[in-house]
């Protein structure tokens, strides 16, 4: 069986590594950088300095899907694929040589690209995109010279970006056009905490805004101009979010309107000859019961992986996402599974939630931190359908935890009664997940009399 790869970051990587234990697979990997497997979320980590080298930032390498028996075709820019033809047209970026190829199975791993505004004066030095390798090593580079850096996107890279660039002594300006940062991840009492602490470390936060064009001198741009306000900066980040890039299968394959290629359990798309995974997809969502576009790498790695337990027949089933994250800034753990508060709305869901604020483990210990915990849940059945946490000390792995139970339907009173552990060290008698369930359940019981 032929098999061609289009795109190897982690999607691309994970099926790959699980296809070439098989037999009879030749396999051929397309991929324009001449990398593979970079964890673009380790940017902020490099250039805060917490990562000292980037490349120990990539967990795979071309030498070793060579070794595995793929041919890894880099700097190769796939021009056209014909799906009726099952046939490849690419350009070799380096000789400019144009290859053409068949296959029988393609596996379509292209990923995503940052969104770029089409603004006036985008053009100009000095406006950074923050996606891959090469855009690590700009934003290093040019950081050293940069005293006013602007981050425009108030996103998970945006957020890890401003602090990175603040514990360097830049002065950060971060602008979004969302009231408040973060704004998909958490509801409001998570992002007021965390707000406070950028702003008490001296960021500058300009939300509600949006971006109109930017201004420069010598071909650098020297101001962000908004629709409430210019500022003066010498470098601009771009992190706005990003886009499925999948214009090669346009009018080939069923797409949700952004392009996001939408796969079946077993990660067949519309044409049986065909296969996609990570950022070019769509995802089923649990909590919300219908597909959407969530890019993370931990979504891209199970999809690979499962294209390569399935390409010959389907046996294994995605058991969907709930597009768990989290985040770490200054001496804040934060995460989130499923829906927020107000974005469930958007799915059609009526929802209501309830908040626990108490000391993670007992006030005889020696320190008992308090975590804030948020519970979202259908508001008729009961069913968990997201949640939330910060805290001082790292309590993330409850969202783990809770995104098992979003998964698999829980309600309240099931939640309530989970049988976890207790020891002093770590929690109290009744564990955080049990107690925001028996709250919520309570505090329905009362709304009803």
């Amino acid at each position: 069986m032929k098999v061609a790869v289009i795109g190897c970051t982690h999607a691309g990587t994970a099926a790959v590594k699980e296809l070439a234990s098989q037999q009879d697979v030749e396999i051929t990997v397309y991929e324009r950088n001449d990398n593979v497997s970079f964890l673009s979320c380790g940017i902020a980590l490099h250039v805060g300095g917490v990562v000292k080298h980037a490349e120990s930032l990539f967990y795979s390498s071309p030498s070793e899907l060579a070794e595995l028996g793929a041919e890894m075709r880099l700097k190769h820019d796939v021009l056209e694929i014909d799906s009726e033809r099952q046939t490849i047209v690419a350009k070799n970026l380096m000789t400019g040589e144009v290859v053409y190829d068949t296959y029988d199975k393609l596996i379509m791993t292209t990923g995503s690209w940052p969104i770029i505004p089409m603004l006036p004066g985008i053009e100009l030095n000095q406006i950074e995109l923050c996606k891959n390798y090469h855009h690590a090593q700009t934003i290093i580079e040019k950081a050293t010279e940069a005293q006013r850096i602007t981050v425009v996107g108030a996103g998970y890279i945006g957020a890890e970006l401003v602090e990175a660039f603040e514990a360097y002594g830049k002065d950060v300006t971060f602008i979004d056009s969302a009231d408040r940062i973060l704004n998909k991840y958490l509801d409001r009492s998570f992002t007021d905490v965390i707000e406070r602490e950028l702003t008490d470390r001296g960021i500058r936060l300009e939300l509600g805004q949006t971006v109109q064009s930017f201004k420069g001198e010598n071909g650098a741009v020297t101001h962000v101009v908004t629709d409430k306000g210019t500022f003066e900066t010498d470098l601009v980040i771009l992190c706005v979010g990003f886009r499925p890039s999948t214009e090669l299968l346009k009018g080939q394959v069923d797409m949700l309107p952004n392009g996001a290629i939408i796969v079946d359990d077993y990660m067949r798309t519309s044409n049986p000859n065909i296969f996609a995974a990570g950022d070019s997809c769509a995802v089923y969502y649990n909590p919300a019961r219908t597909h959407a576009y969530i890019p993370l790498a931990t979504n891209a790695v199970r999809m690979g992986t499962l294209i390569g337990k399935n390409l010959r027949a389907p046996k294994i089933r995605y058991q969907g996402t709930q597009g768990t994250s989290g985040l770490r800034l200054y001496d804040l753990n934060i995460a989130s599974t499923g829906l927020t508060e107000e974005a469930a709305p958007l799915f059609g869901l009526e929802v209501s939630s309830t908040t626990v604020t108490d000391a993670y483990r007992p006030e005889f210990m020696p320190t008992a931190e308090d975590v804030q915990l948020k519970l979202v849940f259908e508001t008729a059945t009961h069913r968990v359908v997201g949640a939330q946490i910060i805290s001082k000390v790292d309590l993330t792995q409850a969202m783990n935890t809770l995104s098992v139970a979003i998964q698999n339907d829980m309600t309240l009173e099931e939640l309530a009664f989970v049988d976890f552990f207790f020891q002093p060290h770590y929690n109290k008698p009744w564990n955080l997940l049990n107690q925001a369930a028996l709250q919520a359940m309570n505090e329905r019981q009362s709304a009803r009399v």
